[in-house]
């Protein structure tokens, strides 16, 4: 089977608000893009409405996993379904908007540069625009909203039976990880194998201070970025004493050793998260 040009990988979870837009935001139609949609775990109409754009668009197929998660989901879609691995995978959250010419602009800026297995896009909306612009930039670093990576970088992910661990929180964390050390371990990191593309833009819809939804969702956020930041440490041990092909399935086994020796940090603003997320460890471990 020829591979397309571009293949680019949606993951959606209850996004039936959202997830319209975001599909008509893609390259709907092109021959050159094939358009996967991953609905995972979903109980509203995510599926339905991803459905109908699929039978007018030509590019775009739907899968509808039973199970939740998005590590699981991204495991499933792009290293056992995805038929063939194209030159340049893009990866778009359900609930994102991507700006003309982002995705080209990603499939360009690696094909341009051997040495990279991925590349970031960047937001274009959002009260800490500025902020997170500059952090991408520091740190190379990709939000899971947009970024995209060679299909020579996955079909080697795929032979070595590198996968996600399934309770991972913040996978887009572990794989501009794995895009710079090369699928080895921390002592191979190069920056540069993650590029930034300023040209691939996307939108989120931003927080609104007086909508009890949206307090609610970043109420959500802030236990899930303290859960992150936990997980962050056990999987940076992992990487640097085993290395990619160390991950397993699951992290949840190796919460009692965190848990014995973690504590919530005393930052006011982490405080309560941290407390809420260790205990969720707790009860998984």
């Amino acid at each position: 089977m020829e591979a397309p040009a571009i293949t680019v990988a949606v993951l959606a979870h209850n996004e039936e608000r959202r997830i319209a837009a975001c599909l008509e935001s893609l390259p709907l139609g092109r021959a050159d893009v094939a358009i996967h949609v991953a609905v995972n775990g979903s109980s509203d109409s995510t599926a339905d409405i991803a459905e109908a754009i699929a039978a007018r668009a030509g590019n775009l197929t739907v899968h509808r996993f039973a199970e939740g998660g998005k590590a699981r989901s991204w495991n499933r879609l792009v290293l056992d379904e995805l038929p063939v691995f194209s030159p340049a995978h893009v990866f778009v959250d359900g609930d994102a908007e991507v700006l003309p010419g982002a995705i080209d602009a990603l499939a360009a800026a690696l094909a341009a540069d051997p040495q990279a297995n991925g590349a970031s896009g960047f937001p274009d909306n959002g009260r800490g625009l500025h902020y997170y612009e500059g952090a991408i930039e520091e740190e190379h670093g990709l939000f899971g909203d947009l970024y995209a990576l060679k299909g020579s970088f996955l079909a080697r992910m795929k032979a070595a039976g590198v996968r996600l661990p399934v309770d991972l929180v913040g996978d887009d964390g572990l794989i501009g990880a794995l895009a710079k050390i090369d699928l080895g371990t921390l002592a191979d990191w190069q920056e540069a194998r993650q590029i930034l593309c300023p040209a691939a833009r996307f939108r989120c819809e931003p927080v609104s201070l007086v909508s009890p939804r949206s307090w609610r969702m970043q109420y959500r956020r802030m236990i899930n970025y303290s859960l992150r930041h936990y997980q962050n440490a056990l999987v940076s041990e992992i990487l640097r004493t085993r290395g990619a092909a160390g991950l397993p399935e699951r992290l949840a086994p190796l919460y009692p050793e965190l848990l014995a020796r973690e504590a919530p940090r005393l930052e006011l603003s982490s405080w309560w998260f941290d407390r809420l997320a260790l205990a969720r460890m707790a009860k998984a471990a």
